[in-house]
């Protein structure tokens, strides 16, 4: 198999709206290659897009404990911690991504919204 060209195809498929696709071919290449961060990254984004958050949940904290400092790791753990209705958990990564990234503003959103969620603000 050439992964290269399985990636960029799975690339092709995640772009095109079709996440499941992705993941499918993503799977078998994140699996020959564990310690590869750029696959697994978008193996969590193709399942966090297709719903299959607790698959999303186990890369990104495989993510998070290789490197700790990977900001959107933490923001995208968080923001499927709160897509599964986890948001004390979710805080703790929004926290993280927004202090290590304070200009996005996509991180500070997320990072109010669980922060009201989670003080009963709703």
């Amino acid at each position: 198999m050439d992964l290269l060209a399985e990636y960029r195809r799975a690339t092709m498929f995640f772009e095109a709206g079709d996440p499941t696709g992705a993941a499918r071919l993503l799977e078998p290449i994140v699996e020959a290659e564990p310690d590869n961060s750029s696959v697994r990254q978008l193996l969590a984004r193709a399942y966090f897009q297709s719903a299959q958050l607790s698959r999303a949940e186990e890369q990104l904290r495989e993510l998070v404990d290789r490197d700790p400092s990977d900001h959107y790791a933490h923001h995208v753990l968080g923001r499927t911690l709160e897509r599964m209705n986890r948001p004390a958990d979710a805080l703790r990564h929004l926290r993280i991504a927004a202090a290590m990234h304070s200009t996005n503003a996509d991180y500070a959103a997320a990072l109010r919204r669980v922060q009201s969620r989670v003080s009963g603000g709703r």
